[in-house]
């Protein structure tokens, strides 16, 4: 799973107290699947409904946190997101919140608003972009996103990820696409094969929204002009490198 992990507590004095921030969807296989782990320690795992989460999204200039409150009375937490600058910021509150007294100025927009966003940029977020059992992380580009540790030790999964990474070979990665075109009705299915003109493999759509979606693909294709086979129809589309990652990732 793919997750944001939060210190509430201030100094290793107090009480470990940890948030954790997940795809809704799937929050019974995490607490399950981490209950396996607890055995004997002394740590309490419970969901928290009385919270909501935001995202703060920056305009075309990104900032820095320091224009943002830092002590705001009904924000629980309001951090930078840690995946990338163009992310903005997370904010934790109660349910209820005023959002204009936390961020005077601001603008509420809706979900969809948010994930037209992070589709622009690269981001992935949640099961649909990050199959469990599926995702790899170096393809899933967390390395750039703050994401992977090449020096705390064994993880499940750590030597492959780890030879990959120093021998410097990944083929495939996440990559926003866009459609230039209208999409049919239905959109796009998620796991739809994206295809060169020539009729190669080039990849696989993860998930979309409009005409903006995340693809995993192949890079030797990336250049190339890009379709989907939708009922009949070829659809086209084009791949980008996003602008926030390392400039030696894009080449």
């Amino acid at each position: 799973f793919s997750f944001f992990f939060f210190r509430l507590h201030r100094s290793t004095a107090e009480e470990p107290h940890i948030l954790l921030e997940c795809d809704s969807s799937v929050l019974d296989s995490i607490q399950k699947h981490l209950k396996l782990y607890k055995i004997r320690r002394k740590v309490t795992i419970t969901p928290c409904p009385d919270l909501s989460l935001w995202a703060v999204i920056p305009g075309e200039q990104p900032g820095d946190a320091s224009s943002l409150p830092k002590c705001a009375d009904q924000a629980l937490l309001l951090t930078p997101d840690p995946r990338a600058e163009v992310m903005g910021w997370r904010l934790i509150a109660k349910k209820g919140a005023n959002l204009s007294e936390i961020i005077p100025g601001s603008q509420v927009g809706d979900v969809q608003d948010y994930h037209r966003h992070r589709y622009k940029q690269g981001i992935p977020e949640g099961v649909k972009d990050l199959p469990p059992g599926v995702a790899l992380p170096l393809e899933s580009n967390l390395a750039f996103m703050n994401g992977i540790s090449f020096t705390k030790g064994c993880y499940i999964g750590q030597e492959l990820t780890a030879r990959t990474h120093h021998m410097g070979v990944i083929r495939k990665r996440l990559l926003p696409v866009s459609f230039p075109e209208p999409l049919p009705g239905a959109g796009v299915p998620e796991g739809a094969q994206i295809l060169t003109r020539a009729g190669k493999r080039a990849g696989t759509f993860r998930a979309g929204g409009g005409e903006l979606g995340i693809a995993l693909l192949r890079l030797a294709h990336l250049s190339e002009p890009l379709c989907i086979h939708l009922a009949g129809d070829r659809v086209k589309l084009s791949a980008s490198t996003p602008e926030w990652w390392p400039k030696a990732a894009a080449k």
